[in-house]
């Protein structure tokens, strides 16, 4: 398949306007692929075995067991396809492009199949409302190339720089990593403390998924590519609990701002995109936001140091 005409960007405009359509389509698209790695993983605590992960041409699985051995499931926003590859030798493609949820999801069990790779997940999708299911979504059917392309482009950008921030820390943290329900790329640090039950909802998501995820005292930090009421792609950063005063810290850089309704600090991607160091404008956002969390939930000081001795 050739590869779209695109100019690489150190950090791409993106235009919550012109993504949206294709973010919500490709959205749904995840959710297949991240359920199939759910139902052949082990489970792994605050549903670390269903993520998705970025890599050099666009998000991948990484390696999922199966009764013949292992495969891989890999969405390329370069050149444009799912690729499904197996240890024993077999391989094969889905083109991404203009097509509704309904026929990636047939085309994608057929080629599955074909492969002898038996997955029955969950078909319809989670953390959204209204939850259509896969086999009769054809609503959500648009995918702009280069639109794409540009979100990857970013998203490549922030890993590294979510990468250097995880590395600062040595408590439990979980990778860096892509959660299809609400599709963001998520760092979690943890306390060591246990929290309280957690009582909030999410849309067509089971209250006992939601408080294993929150069992333990955390600061999340992310990058979300915006929706309806919120059209910007941002930056974001919570801690459960809240303490009653972690939004009035002062947190950098000085476009950071804290929203009361969602309980949590956002920074535009476009503050970042623009800066004269972006990757340095994002490391404050995350190191500040964190100490508001530390600072008020009274975390223990020394699991956040500086490891740069350790680099070559």
């Amino acid at each position: 398949m050739a590869t779209a005409n695109i100019t690489p960007s150190p950090w791409p405009e993106l235009a919550f306007e012109y993504l949206k359509d294709t973010l919500e389509t490709v959205q749904l698209w995840t959710q297949i692929v991240g359920k199939i790695r759910l139902v052949k993983t082990p489970w792994i605590n605050h549903s670390w075995h269903v993520t998705l992960y970025v890599y050099p041409r666009g998000l991948t699985t990484g390696n999922i067991p199966y009764e013949g051995g292992s495969f891989q499931l890999d969405m390329d926003f370069v050149d444009h396809q799912l690729l499904i590859t197996a240890s024993d030798g077999g391989v094969q493609s889905i083109a991404l492009k203009p097509r509704s949820v309904a026929d990636f999801y047939k085309e994608l069990f057929e080629k599955l199949g074909a492969m002898d790779i038996e997955a029955k997940i969950y078909p319809k999708p989670n953390e959204l409302d209204p939850a259509i299911p896969f086999a009769e979504d054809e609503q959500h059917k648009t995918y702009d190339a280069v639109q794409m392309n540009l979100y990857w482009q970013a998203l490549v950008r922030i890993n590294a720089v979510f990468l250097r921030f995880r590395s600062e820390y040595t408590g439990k943290c979980s990778p860096v990593h892509l959660f299809w329900g609400a599709f963001d790329l998520a760092v979690t640090r943890f306390s060591g403390r246990e929290a309280p039950l957690y009582a909030g909802g999410t849309p067509n998501m089971p209250i006992r998924v939601m408080q294993e995820a929150y069992s333990h005292e955390v600061s999340s930090a992310g990058f979300w590519g915006g929706g309806e009421a919120f059209p910007h792609p941002a930056f974001y950063s919570y801690c459960y609990p809240t303490p009653a005063d972690f939004g009035s810290q002062v947190v950098e850089p000085n476009e950071a701002f804290y929203s009361n309704e969602m309980g949590e600090y956002f920074l535009l991607y476009e503050v970042v995109q623009r800066s004269a160091d972006p990757e340095g404008t994002l490391l404050k956002f995350l190191r500040s936001t964190y100490k508001a969390a530390a600072k008020t939930g009274k975390w223990d000081d020394k699991l956040c140091c500086d490891l740069t001795r350790f680099e070559r």
